[in-house]
């Protein structure tokens, strides 16, 4: 079972892959294209071209998992832009990327803040 965490790392690459990858060609991408270790327990996100589908790659300690949404209707309106190969989410902007929103609207509580001390 896949059990997302806040201080998991959430790597989404920004280039479409070709979603005919199974587990073997989603490890590939991971390594070349988002320069990460697939066996870290980090999550990785890809998307298709079309924008109607994510698929999720995360190792267990056991073996891999992977998921796969696609839309019914209508596309993710975000996807990360720019030079880089991925982009990092938190996990509660994963869940907002899930539901087809906009991460980076997501006003979630920071995952770790400092304590004052009161004197």
């Amino acid at each position: 079972m896949i059990q997302i965490t806040p201080h998991m790392r959430i790597l989404v690459a920004v280039e479409p892959i070709d979603f005919r990858a199974g587990i073997d060609g989603l490890v590939s991408h991971c390594r070349k294209l988002l320069l990460g270790d697939p066996f870290s327990g980090a999550l990785f996100v890809f998307g298709n071209r079309g924008r109607t589908a994510i698929k999720i790659l995360v190792y267990d300690g056991q073996g891999f998992w992977m998921c796969h949404k696609r839309l019914s209707t209508g596309k993710f309106t975000w996807w990360p832009a720019g030079h880089e190969s991925g982009h990092t989410l938190q996990a509660c902007e994963l869940q907002v990327l899930l539901m087809a929103g906009n991460p980076t609207q997501a006003r979630a509580a920071p995952a770790w803040r400092a304590l004052s001390v009161a004197a």
